[in-house]
C-alpha cells in the first residue's frame, strides 16, 4: 500500500518513529509538505530529509497560510520550491478554501497565491496537489486553464464535478474519513478505479474516534473501497498502488 498524501512532519519529535512504523505497512508515502504558519517548509524538508526514498516529498503552499497575502513569503517559499524541484514528486498542496476564506480580500489572496504556484508547476513540468474546499469548482477550471495533471486531494464535492475531474486525466485521493464524510463515501462509490488514490491526511482524518491518524491507516480506505464495491482488497490495493506510483511517477 502507499498512502498517498500524509504531513508526517507534524508528529515533530516524533517523526522518524512514525516513519519507522510505517515501513512496516506500506512501500512509501507521499508528504505533502507544506508551508503552514507553524510549519515552514524549509524546517519540515531537513525533519523528513533521512527519509527520502521511503517518504516522497511534494512542496506546496497552503491556502489558508494563502489567504493572509504573504508575498514575502511566497517568493521564499516559491524559490525553496525551484531549488528542490527535481527532488519533489509534485507541487502542492496548494488550492483554494472558502470554508475559511470568509472576506473577499482573504479569497482574493488565495486565488493570486494558487494562481502563482499553479504557473510554476507549469513551468517546471511537475503535477499539482490540490487542497479545495467550498471552490472545487473553480479549483478544477483554474488547473484546466493552467494545463497541469492533477491530485484532487481529499476530495468532498459533488460526485458530478469528481466524475468530470476523472474524465480530464486526474487523479481523486479517498481518504479514511470515508465513513464520517459523506461526499468522500459517494466518490468512492461511483469513481473509475484507475482515477482513485488512497490517503490518510495524517494526523488529520483518523478513522478512529478521538485518535490520531497515522499513514498505515490508510489499509482502512482500500478495505472500505473494496467493501462498497464488492471487491477484493487486494485488488483495490494493487490499483490504487498503480495510480499513485503512475502520477507521482515513484521510483519504489
Amino acid at each position: 500500500m502507499i498512502d498517498a498524501h500524509c504531513h508526517v512532519e507534524m508528529f515533530k519529535g516524533n517523526a522518524g518513529e512514525v516513519v519507522e512504523e510505517s515501513r512496516k505497512h506500506l512501500k512509501a508515502v507521499v508528504d505533502s509538505i507544506t508551508e503552514y504558519r507553524k510549519f515552514h517548509v524549509w524546517k519540515s524538508w531537513e525533519l523528513l530529509r533521512p527519509h527520502f526514498g521511503f517518504v516522497h516529498p511534494t512542496l506546496g503552499y497552503a491556502p489558508n497560510e494563502a489567504r493572509r497575502g504573504n508575498w514575502e513569503k511566497v517568493e521564499r517559499v516559491g524559490a525553496f520550491i525551484r531549488e528542490h524541484a527535481g527532488e519533489i514528486v509534485a507541487l502542492g498542496e496548494i488550492g483554494l478554501d472558502f470554508y475559511y476564506a470568509k472576506t473577499e480580500e482573504e479569497r482574493r489572496n488565495q486565488r493570486g497565491i494558487f494562481h502563482h504556484f499553479l504557473s510554476l508547476a507549469a513551468e517546471l513540468d511537475l503535477p499539482v496537489v490540490l487542497h479545495a474546499r467550498d471552490a472545487e469548482r473553480e479549483v478544477f477550471e483554474e488547473t484546466q486553464r493552467a494545463g497541469v495533471r492533477a491530485y484532487f486531494h481529499s476530495y468532498a464535492g459533488s460526485v458530478e464535478l469528481a466524475k468530470e475531474v476523472a474524465e480530464n486525466g486526474h487523479i481523486i485521493g479517498i481518504n479514511t474519513g470515508i465513513d464520517f464524510i459523506p461526499a468522500v463515501r459517494e466518490a468512492a462509490e461511483v469513481l473509475p478505479l484507475e482515477n482513485i488514490v488512497v490517503e490518510t491526511d495524517s494526523p488529520y482524518m483518523s478513522p478512529y474516534k478521538g485518535k490520531k491518524n497515522y499513514p498505515w491507516n490508510v489499509d482502512y480506505a482500500v478495505r472500505r473501497i473494496a467493501e462498497l464495491r464488492e471487491m477484493e482488497f487486494e485488488e483495490v490495493e494493487r490499483v490504487t498502488e498503480r495510480n499513485a506510483v503512475g502520477f507521482f511517477g515513484l521510483k519504489l
